[in-house]
């Protein structure tokens, strides 16, 4: 599974549950600062905000944006609902893992929401404190209570969001310190840790 981060909360996932790549892309929303992919194509497109304000994607994908649960390339998509109106949390499953995603929360999870998210293997969470987003505390509580073994931090600071905070403060409150930050992160299932939690930090595409 190969995660690339986009800007905000945008990622891109790049799975292969059976012979052929399928492409996720999450929030691909338009940006009003800074740079961001000009075209982007998927197999699936999924929104954590609702499908307004949704860069044009091309490829014809699947598009999800509604609490509920369904299986489309080979890829099982779970929706909850998030803590405003018009919010979702995600959570995709392919190739023997689970990812979560989710979007710009920043309020405790609650128990339809942690029940979505048990057992997640990578947690996609956001550490900005800005737009509605965990701080870094706020964030490590939520961790602790979905207990991934991946912690994949988004919308921090980058020229998308110059407001943000930066990833050292989570870093710093996590207690765990990342692996060499990279662009673009491979994950495959038998390289998930099996005790120790890693953090990765994926840098802005």
């Amino acid at each position: 599974m190969h995660i690339s981060w986009l800007g905000t909360s945008a990622v891109r996932i790049q799975t292969k549950p059976a012979d052929t790549d399928v492409v996720v892309l999450i929030d691909p929303y338009k940006v009003d600062k800074g740079t961001f992919p000009r075209s982007l194509s998927a197999d699936i497109a999924l929104y954590t905000r609702g499908e307004k304000n949704s860069l044009t994607i091309s490829g014809n994908p699947f598009t999800l944006s509604t609490p509920g649960e369904c299986e489309t390339h080979g890829v099982l998509i779970s929706m909850a609902e998030g803590h405003e109106k018009g919010q979702t949390l995600v959570r995709i499953d392919a190739e023997g893992m689970s990812v979560g995603h989710l979007g710009l929360a920043k309020e405790e999870l609650t128990d339809e929401q942690l029940e979505m998210l048990a057992g997640v293997d990578i947690l996609m969470i956001p550490i900005g404190d800005v737009n509605g987003s965990y701080g870094a505390r706020s964030a490590v509580k939520a961790i602790q209570s979905i207990e991934p073994r991946v912690v994949i931090p988004i919308a921090y600071q980058s020229d998308n969001d110059p407001d943000a905070k930066g990833i050292d403060g989570f870093i710093k409150e996590v207690g765990v310190q990342p692996q060499k930050e990279e662009k673009k992160v491979i994950i495959k299932q038998k390289d998930l840790p099996q005790e120790e939690m890693k953090v990765i930090v994926v840098s802005k595409e």
